[in-house]
């Protein structure tokens, strides 16, 4: 730990630098030093920085900023995958709805790939935006049932409708009961 001010900066601030043994954390934050990734010692270990103008122990502050580190990543999504960069209105208050539609859009796409993608592997919003809804497909009858048909090939089938039926089966984190009548759901074929 140490302080330091760069020429930009109008005040000094304080390094503290973060030191993790990969046997111990195997999903540490940070980076290997690849100009030492061949030697036994140096290349066990993965490093990070921080940079603050708190006066907290160091310990203290990596566990503060280890708690905010994936932060930007999600703002990251919201912005290239839900396409959230050019909501501003004229009027405050639509700008404040835009951004309650995108935000609860947002998070209920994050809850299904927590709930419903937990053992497959990450997808970003934006795989999952292609994925999930940008399928053609139409709906038809099919004697009193409603039918709808999807228009894919028959892996992404398979994954389509195993999604499905989980979709059935999860426990939810929370129960409601809702305010108004919904038709009966949707058969797929």
């Amino acid at each position: 730990m140490f302080d330091y001010q760069a020429p930009c900066w109008a005040k000094s601030r304080r390094v503290v630098g973060v030191r993790q043994h990969l046997k111990e954390r195997p999903q540490a934050k940070g980076k290997q030093l690849s100009l030492f990734g061949d030697d036994e010692v140096l290349g066990a270990w993965r490093y990070s920085v921080i940079v603050t103008d708190m006066e907290l122990p160091a310990l203290i502050l990596w566990r503060l900023y280890r708690g905010r580190a994936d932060c930007e990543n999600r703002i990251k999504e919201l912005k290239y995958d839900f396409g959230s960069t050019g909501f501003n209105q004229k009027n405050f208050w639509a700008t404040e709805a835009a951004l309650g539609t995108i935000m609860m859009a947002f998070n209920l796409m994050s809850l299904l790939r927590k709930l419903l993608l937990k053992k497959q592997p990450h997808h970003t919003l934006k795989t999952l935006r292609y994925k999930l809804f940008g399928t053609a497909g139409y709906i038809v009858r099919s004697g009193r049932q409603r039918l709808l048909t999807l228009a894919m090939d028959m892996r992404r089938r398979a994954w389509f409708t195993g999604l499905w039926k989980q979709s059935k089966t999860f426990d939810r984190p929370v129960e409601f009961t809702p305010i108004f009548a919904l038709p009966p759901p949707l058969q797929i074929s």
